[in-house]
């Protein structure tokens, strides 16, 4: 990419936008959840990259920007990447998802925070028992898969 990036404060901006009016599983703001995910990430000792990433994780998969925007978007490849391997397709099954995590440098690191706040015991809370567990159990599996362990 040439010219000049989006800077951190901007991707915040956009991605708050993008998700305005969004709620989580919790019925929470979807904002907070982006901004959990890019916290943990910079408490990681994630990139400003990563950290932009964070922000955009869920954005093409949850339709608030689209693929070609992001393609076009004045962005590091490097965020791109990430954003693309993060967003799982229709049907895929998570393994596929996992490799193609693994095997984009730094996507890990933000999926180890999105994983980290989407099992957060209190956002599960407020779920149902049957979503609380299918969830948990989820989010296990594909720590798992990517080698994540839990402290």
């Amino acid at each position: 990419m040439t010219g000049q990036s989006l800077t951190l404060l901007e991707v915040e901006a956009l991605a708050r936008a993008a998700h305005e009016g969004q709620t989580d599983k919790a019925g929470r703001p979807y904002a907070e959840h982006l901004a959990a995910v890019a916290e943990g990430v910079r408490l990681r000792g994630g990139s400003p990259e990563q950290q932009a990433a964070a922000w955009l994780h869920d954005s093409v998969e949850d339709d608030a920007l689209s693929a070609e925007w992001l393609a076009s978007a004045a962005l590091p490849d490097a965020v791109k990447a990430i954003v693309l391997a993060l967003t799982k397709r229709p049907g895929e099954p998570l393994e596929e998802y996992a490799a193609r995590i693994l095997a984009t440098p730094g996507a890990v690191l933000v999926k180890e925070a999105d994983l980290a706040h989407n099992a957060d015991p209190v956002r599960l809370s407020v779920l149902d028992d049957p979503t609380r567990d299918r969830l948990s159990a989820k989010y296990a599996y594909v720590r798992s898969l990517l080698g994540i362990t839990v402290p």
